[in-house]
């Protein structure tokens, strides 16, 4: 090689073939020379080649520095791939999932947002939306959101929320919708006496107030409306019915009454509603609902029957209610709302515990007067009739003017109760029972509980009189002693914004109840545990003992582990006779001279006659009466004997008497 360099130098050289890139290396540089063409190496048969030899050619100076550059860029390009770590290109690829996530979270909740953002998204009709200009409404709330799509598509829904969140119109305006449809489609016109949808309600005041949000939609959609509730006369209710109509809303039970006098028939009711629904099913109602659908099931259970669809409204709705309905309306789909059985966030709760010794009327009035002070209107809530009278007739002698709502109150005076109580305002202050809790849309600015109700559903029922549709209001609650516990954890729970689904005084009396069992279960075991311990402390000890054999060692270890007792006692007569106790009760000598006894037993001993009561010692000698008699040695460490410190009177005379 050295000759074919023309030199005499010494230095080392070397030529390195690889990926097809002749190097010229010396002890110094590595110099890259060009990229040589792949050949194949001619082999003679049957000879081994010596070594393989290829042509050097050298290329002109501009060709060897564009090559260089070339490997060098490709030498770097591939450094950076071999350096970047499968973490980091993991870590890149998640950054560029989580992005492109994102851009569809956002995506979607534009969407959402721009769906909440107005009715017309929602899919009603000009006609529809026209109604809903005129009531003022701008803005949808979370269950019309929900609740109008669901409906529009026939679906049969339960739409759960709290009170004063819009449910009337999340499912009137869709009705009114379908209806308009079917007029359109099916060619389906107003008949006497046959309704297409039904609207069932549990009071005549709901009924009254859902009868007015659909004679205000009608004023746009065109189509008619009728209610037929209890309280009312007959008469005008057939003649309504008579004549052609689309709509019925009133109480099951006048509704049942016109079915079965003919003025109202089956036969076209396409659409179901029943509003407040738990409230229906809590207070007796269903007998009346399933006498009603029975018709109803029967005809869409017929190959070319006509179906029906059923919505059903509800602020709350316990696990009891949910089974019923479950059970009742097979496939129907629950649609709730984030705040159904939670509290109202634009209300303000306050608790004012009572500890029984102030005058809880005098109580009211103090809380009731500022708030009159500054002109709103107040709701007392109580949970008996005897209660509301005695609060009515408390507040008139304290010259507040007051109006009643309760079950012994007509029904037409009721209705005249609450048209007083919205519209004059010399009268701001409504005394009521639960029968005012639900569905009654009014405008309350403060909600006074003079009786704690016994369970947290009536607690948001009573609460959702204020505070209605985003508007604010307060709600203040006298609580007595008895109600304190529910109270607490109502208090707890809103302050975690928990449900308040399952909170009632059975239930809180249940709950103590049951960890007071479980302490005291584990206090027990804890004591069986301890005394285990001991009586397996005291075994090991006395079987330490010295010269106790191993018959002594069992014997003692019963009397150890067991009270002492004895059936009947010694008597000793004569002097210094000594025996030992067979038996375990207090040992009594009588006599001049006693006899010394062991005292196994932790109880003190009791000694009458000449010798005194005093403390008898666990081992060693026991002194009575003036002589030494020997005692048994056991274990002293193991019986801990406590003497009387003093004597009542009929051990000082029977100790006179001996003496």
């Amino acid at each position: 090689m050295q000759r074919a360099m023309g030199g005499t130098s010494r230095s080392l050289l070397t030529l390195s073939l690889s990926s097809g890139a002749l190097l010229f290396s010396s002890s110094h540089k590595l110099y890259p020379l060009l990229r040589l063409p792949s050949r194949t190496t001619r082999v003679l048969s049957g000879f081994r080649p010596l070594c393989t030899t290829t042509t050097v050619i050298e290329p002109d100076e501009a060709v060897q520095s564009t090559k260089h550059e070339i490997l060098l860029e490709r030498l770097r390009q591939k450094h950076l791939k071999a350096s970047q770590s499968p973490a980091q290109t993991r870590t890149s690829q998640s950054r560029a999932e989580k992005e492109s996530r994102d851009d569809g979270s956002n995506e979607a909740s534009k969407k959402k947002n721009k769906m909440v953002g107005s009715f017309e998204e929602l899919g009603l009709s000009e006609e529809v939306m026209g109604a809903v200009s005129e009531l003022g409404i701008e803005v949808p709330t979370e269950i019309q959101c929900i609740g109008i799509p669901a409906v529009l598509q026939e679906k049969s829904v339960v739409l759960g929320s709290h009170t004063g969140s819009g449910k009337t119109l999340a499912y009137m305006l869709p009705l009114v919708q379908l209806l308009r449809r079917d007029e359109a489609e099916i060619g389906r016109l107003m008949k006497p006496r046959r309704p297409r949808a039904v609207v069932l309600c549990p009071t005549r005041e709901l009924s009254e107030q859902v009868y007015h949000v659909a004679k205000s939609i009608s004023h746009h959609a065109r189509f008619r409306s009728t209610m037929v509730s209890g309280g009312g006369r007959l008469r005008p209710q057939e003649d309504s019915l008579n004549n052609p109509i689309d709509m019925v809303v009133g109480t099951p039970g006048r509704i049942l009454q016109h079915i079965e006098d003919g003025n109202m028939v089956f036969g076209e009711i396409r659409y179901v509603v029943l509003d407040e629904a738990d409230t229906m099913f809590d207070r007796g109602f269903g007998p009346e609902i399933r006498k009603f659908l029975g018709p109803l099931k029967n005809r869409a259970s017929k190959t070319d029957g006509l179906g029906f669809q059923t919505v059903l409204v509800t602020a709350t709705m316990t696990k009891a209610v949910q089974k019923l309905v479950d059970e009742e309306f097979e496939g129907i789909v629950h649609l709730r709302t984030s705040s159904l059985h939670k509290k109202i966030t634009s209300a303000r709760h306050d608790f004012i515990k009572l500890s029984g010794s102030e005058n809880k009327l005098e109580a009211l009035l103090q809380v009731l007067e500022p708030s009159l002070a500054k002109g709103n209107r107040v709701m007392v809530f109580c949970n008996t009739l005897n209660s509301s009278r005695a609060v009515d007739h408390f507040l008139d002698e304290s010259q507040i003017p007051t109006v009643n709502y309760h079950g012994e109150v007509p029904a037409e005076q009721r209705v005249k109760n609450l048209e007083k109580f919205k519209s004059d305002d010399d009268c701001p202050t409504l005394v009521c029972t639960d029968l005012a809790a639900r569905g009654l849309d009014l405008e309350v600015d403060h909600v006074i509980m003079f009786d704690f109700p016994s369970n947290s559903i009536d607690y948001l029922h009573r609460t959702g009189r204020t505070a209605r549709m985003g508007a604010k209001g307060k709600v203040t609650s006298l609580v007595a002693k008895k109600d304190l516990m529910l109270a607490a954890r109502i208090e707890e729970a809103m302050r975690k914004n928990e449900s308040l689904e399952s909170l009632s005084v059975d239930s809180v009396h249940r709950d103590i109840a049951r960890t007071k069992i479980t302490e005291q279960k584990g206090n027990t075991s804890k004591l069986i545990k301890v005394s285990s311990q001991k009586s397996n402390t005291k075994s090991t000890s006395v079987k330490a003992g010295k010269g106790s054999s191993p018959a002594k060692y069992v014997k003692a270890t019963v009397k150890v582990s067991k009270p002492f007792k004895v059936s009947r006692p010694v008597k000793s007569s004569g002097a210094g006779t000594s025996r030992k106790a067979p038996s375990s009760k207090p040992v009594k000598s009588s006599g001049a001279g006693s006899s010394s006894r062991k005292a196994p037993s932790s109880k003190p001993a009791k000694f009458s006659g000449a010798g005194s009561s005093r403390k008898a010692p666990s081992s060693g000698k026991v002194q009575t009466g003036g002589r030494k008699s020997k005692v048994v040695n056991t274990t002293s460490s193991k019986l801990s004997v406590v003497g009387f410190r003093g004597r009542n009177s009929s051990n000082k005379k029977e100790s006179m008497r001996s003496s």
